[in-house]
């Protein structure tokens, strides 16, 4: 790897970690209203953002989640799941904000391994616990989708890492 890729992965995973922190009461609930989950949509530019995402989701989850095992686990494997599906849709998909739906979408469905996490930790509903993850990161995926597209236009995440 690119020392410059690796930079720049670490200042993505720094990001992540320190928005996490700053909203750590809204994040770590049976909502899910994560702030940091927008970075996700730097995946939709460029796929060796995937390290500096997934080691952000990681480090968050050690640093300040309450269930920090269960979170280290379910979390990570949420986020890279959603993540591979979207670099395997980008291949097929030109449009960047074709592709932003689609990675929006990704989380959203995906977000049943948090509310199994849930379910498994604290036994809440399954069901119920998927929708109101999936609402919270639907919320915060579709909220992000213009804010880092505007970035991009300053910042070209294409060819950043």
């Amino acid at each position: 790897m690119r020392m410059r890729t690796l930079t720049i992965n670490a200042i993505v995973a720094a990001l992540y970690i320190a928005v996490s922190f700053i909203i750590q009461p809204i994040a770590y609930s049976n909502i899910q209203f994560r702030i940091p989950e927008m970075f996700n949509h730097l995946i939709v530019f460029n796929k060796k953002y995937f390290y500096g995402i997934i080691l952000g989701v990681f480090l968050a989850n050690l640093f300040f989640s309450p269930m920090r095992e269960f979170d280290i686990i379910f979390g990570v494997a949420q986020s890279a799941i959603a993540l591979s599906i979207t670099i395997v849709l980008s291949r097929i998909i030109k449009d960047i904000w074709i592709r932003m739906v689609a990675n929006t979408i990704a989380f959203t469905v995906t977000m049943f391994i948090i509310a199994l996490e849930l379910n498994l930790a604290f036994h809440l509903p399954l069901m119920l616990t998927w929708m109101s993850t999936a609402i919270g990161e639907f919320a915060v995926m579709i909220i992000g989708a213009p804010i880092i597209y505007i970035i991009n236009k300053r910042i070209k995440f294409e060819t950043f890492v």
